[in-house]
């Protein structure tokens, strides 16, 4: 059973993730398309989640389908989702096949993995647990600086020190950061409650 519901959300995570790419190059080329595509903690996060889910779906047991990766990726898909309703939804109106992507990424997804996640807990994550998922968020917003002071451009309106200031990125990243750990630890929660 576990293995069909990772088999849905695989197959979805790809398509949604192939139809967002494909609606991307065209406005900006391949190379562009590409390059921006993988800027995005949304994106990132979804292609890890379809890998693991691909992974879980086959049976390959290993580090990709460990409880603790599938942890961070249950965290980090449903912070996409959380963030993305109270954060960002209220910036731009997609219509078409954009909403579509938009929907895919953000709501079905985020919905897919964590059902996913759920049905395959085993009861035995922590709070270490919880914290070594914080690796993936942290990552994140060093790859997305980095990228930014190369290029200028800032996936995201909280990470960006050109309109925020550094001491307001940095207060976004750690409040983010908390809320993500939080979360995380709700994830750890509901893991345990397999024991009783």
């Amino acid at each position: 059973m576990i293995r069909k519901i990772a088999a849905v959300t695989a197959i979805a995570g790809w398509a949604v993730l192939l139809l967002r790419l494909w609606l991307m190059v065209p406005e900006m080329g391949i190379a562009g398309g590409l390059w921006r595509f993988v800027g995005f903690f949304t994106i990132l996060t979804n292609i890890a989640v379809a890998v693991v889910a691909t992974a879980m779906a086959v049976g390959r047991e290993g580090w990709l389908t460990s409880a603790r990766v599938r942890l961070a990726m249950a965290v980090g898909i449903a912070f996409v989702g959380i963030a993305y309703w109270v954060l960002l939804a209220s910036l731009w109106d997609p219509q078409g096949w954009v909403l579509v992507a938009d929907v895919g990424l953000h709501t079905t997804q985020p919905l897919f993995f964590v059902a996913t996640w759920f049905a395959a807990r085993d009861g035995s994550l922590g709070v270490r647990d919880a914290a070594w998922a914080m690796a993936w968020p942290i990552g994140y917003c060093a790859y997305a600086l980095a990228r930014g002071a190369v290029d200028g451009w800032y996936a995201y309106w909280f990470l960006n020190p050109i309109e925020q200031g550094w001491p307001g990125a940095l207060a976004s990243i750690a409040g983010l950061s908390a809320a993500f750990f939080l979360l995380a630890l709700l994830f750890v929660a509901l893991d345990r409650r397999v024991r009783v």
